[in-house]
Parts: C-alpha cells; sequence; structure tokens
C-alpha cells in the first residue's frame, strides 16, 4: 500500500494511502467510458498489496471525504532482465468530473516520491498504442518511450511447433545462432516433439528448485539475484491455482525455468493475458530444445486456465532473446513501452 503522510494541496486535494475501504470507489472511477467494470481484478490487487506490502504502491486523491483519483504502481527488482530497482505504474485514474484538473500530476508525483525513497531511479509503463487519452497524459507528464520492445502471442499450444525455422529471419554469412550464453532453444528438425517428451521433463516450480534455478539465472545473467528470485517463488507458491512458472529437468538435474504469471488488469486490460518475466537455460543444455519445450508446456498450461495470449518485455540489445522469441511465435504487440525518470 502507499506509505508516507497525506498531502494535501491548495486545491483542496489530500493524497494519502489507498486503503481497503476505497474499494468500491476505485471500481467505479476505473469504469468511466465504456469500461467494464472490474471488481474480481481490484480484488485480487488489493489482496495482494496486503499480503506483500512492501512491494506495492498505492495512493488515493480525496477531496471533501470522497475519492476523487488513484494510482496503483508496484515495485520492480530483475523482472524481465531489467538490474536497476523501478516502479512499475499499473493503473491511474480520476474521476470523469475532476479529469483535467491535475490530479492525475498529483499522483504521479507522489509515485515518484516513493520511488526515489525506495531507490527506484524510474517509473515504468505500458499503454496501448490505441489509447490516446492516456498517451496524451503521459506525453504532458514527461514520460519517453522506453528501450524495451512488448511483444506477445497468441496462446494456442497446439500451433507452437508452427513457429519453427521458417519464422526466423535469413542468416547472414558467418553468422551463428548458437550463442551458449544467451541460445535458449535452437531445435533442429522436427524433434521438438521428442526433445520436449523425452530430454526434458517440464513441470510446476516447487520451492526445492530455488537453488538451481538461482545458479541457472546466475550463470545467464552474470548476476546475482538471489532477491528477485525468492519474491517470484513467494509469489507463485502461494497461489498454487495459477500454474505458470515452471521448470525443466534432464538426467536428474534442473537445466531450465520461466517464470510466469497470470494479470488480469494492469495497464487498462480488460481481458486476461500471462506475462512472462524471465526465462533461462542453464549454457551446457543450450541448442537441446529446453527452452521451446517449457514454452510448450507453459502454453498447454495457460490455455488450460483460459488465458489467451502471453507477453513480455525485452531489451532491445538482446538480440538472442528477441530472436527466440520471434522464432516461437511472438509478434511486437498493440502496447508501447515508456520510462519517466524519478530523479531530480
Amino acid at each position: 500500500m502507499g506509505k508516507g503522510p497525506q498531502q494535501t494541496g491548495a486545491d483542496g486535494i489530500t493524497i494519502r494511502a489507498l486503503a481497503a475501504q476505497d474499494l468500491p470507489a476505485v471500481i467505479d472511477i476505473d469504469a468511466t467510458g465504456a469500461r467494464p467494470r472490474r471488481r474480481a481484478y481490484f480484488e485480487r490487487r488489493l489482496a495482494a498489496a496486503l499480503a506483500n506490502p512492501a512491494l506495492h504502491v498505492q495512493f488515493a486523491a480525496e477531496r471533501g471525504g470522497e475519492l476523487v483519483g488513484f494510482a496503483l504502481a508496484r515495485r520492480l527488482a530483475g523482472e524481465f532482465g531489467e538490474e536497476h530497482p523501478a516502479l512499475r505504474l499499473e493503473v491511474i485514474g480520476v474521476r470523469a468530473g475532476d479529469q483535467g484538473a491535475g490530479i492525475g500530476t498529483r499522483l504521479l508525483e507522489r509515485l515518484l516520491e516513493s520511488a526515489r525513497k525506495g531507490g527506484g531511479a524510474e517509473i515504468r509503463t505500458q499503454v496501448s498504442w490505441r489509447d490516446v487519452d492516456m498517451l496524451r497524459f503521459l506525453a504532458h507528464a514527461g514520460f519517453a518511450l522506453a528501450r524495451n520492445h512488448v511483444l506477445d502471442c497468441a496462446v494456442r499450444a497446439a500451433r507452437f511447433d508452427e513457429a519453427d525455422h521458417e519464422s526466423r529471419p535469413p542468416r547472414e554469412s558467418g553468422e551463428s545462432w548458437k550463442t551458449p550464453e544467451t541460445d535458449y532453444s535452437e531445435a533442429t528438425g522436427n524433434d521438438f516433439e521428442a526433445l520436449g517428451r523425452d530430454r526434458a521433463e517440464v513441470r510446476s516450480l516447487d520451492s526445492e528448485d530455488f537453488e538451481e534455478v538461482a545458479r541457472i539465472d546466475r550463470r545467464v545473467t552474470g548476476n546475482d539475484r538471489r532477491a528477485y528470485l525468492q519474491r517470484v517463488f513467494d509469489e507463485a507458491l502461494g497461489n498454487a491455482g495459477v500454474r505458470a512458472s515452471l521448470v525443466a529437468r534432464s538426467g536428474g538435474m534442473t537445466v531450465g525455468f520461466v517464470m510466469a504469471k497470470t494479470d488480469f488488469g494492469d495497464f487498462g486490460r480488460t481481458e486476461p493475458v500471462a506475462v512472462l518475466d524471465t526465462i533461462g537455460v542453464d549454457p551446457e543444455f543450450a541448442g537441446k530444445g529446453i527452452g521451446r519445450a517449457l514454452l510448450s508446456q507453459l502454453f498447454l498450461n495457460l490455455q488450460a486456465l483460459r488465458v489467451e495470449r502471453l507477453e513480455t518485455v525485452v531489451a532491445r540489445e538482446d538480440f538472442a532473446l528477441l530472436r527466440f522469441l520471434y522464432g516461437a511465435g511472438f509478434a511486437p504487440a498493440e502496447r508501447l513501452a515508456f520510462v519517466r525518470s524519478a530523479v531530480q
């Protein structure tokens, strides 16, 4: 939840921590225009914030005892390969009759303050390129396009093997796709089914997998991200009904993992999607189809949950991961990534 004292401006607007009793008003404000009411999403979001308040920053704008705006953000510390802590703005809303009065700007200023106090240097967010009002607000608030690509693909497990070598860009003379540190899954021929079934056992994440996952992640990224991974494990294991994080095992050892979660409303979405946070394959097993086997099982699990799309964010310089994801059927999403410095 949001932290810090209440701040009341000359306009009579008070910025304070969002509270559980604000839920009905938040739902009403969010449902302005043609957007459907998203009670289930906000209930889940509130429950997550109460379960782990250190990760969530949530503020309310109040005037005369009435909620007129809100902002929900989450602290990032390792998602999508990011090395530096940041805040991710997930939802911001202002009551229809109060828009244009600077309330959104006041909420954003409080988020920037919270980001700085938490050691974060920036605020990140996403928005559909069709959301003209939000694009205008972000531009006015000083956001710029981030150096990341937002990719997504339809969750259709039966179609997964169709995204094979034919979808890859032509290989330049002398170029090799084999880069041991980052080649997530170079499968050859039509052996994908055999690779997924015989060379790797893919199953849901378990608490006993932590050390091996941390080992692989350290070898792939070159960084010790145990704190981030522990948080991901806690979240994944705390919601056994959402089987989205997986490990691959071969020869009695863990050789790869994928961290993903379901997302039922962040960034103004009204349809269920899944977000792929991290994927890693032990460099010694690169080129053996482990990454494809992990994604194939992830697609099957998401399909059973009736999740229709899988989304991720990739640094534009991560060519190996981009090649792998494009080969697996991902394409640029209709969403843009934005960033705003929190440094004064």
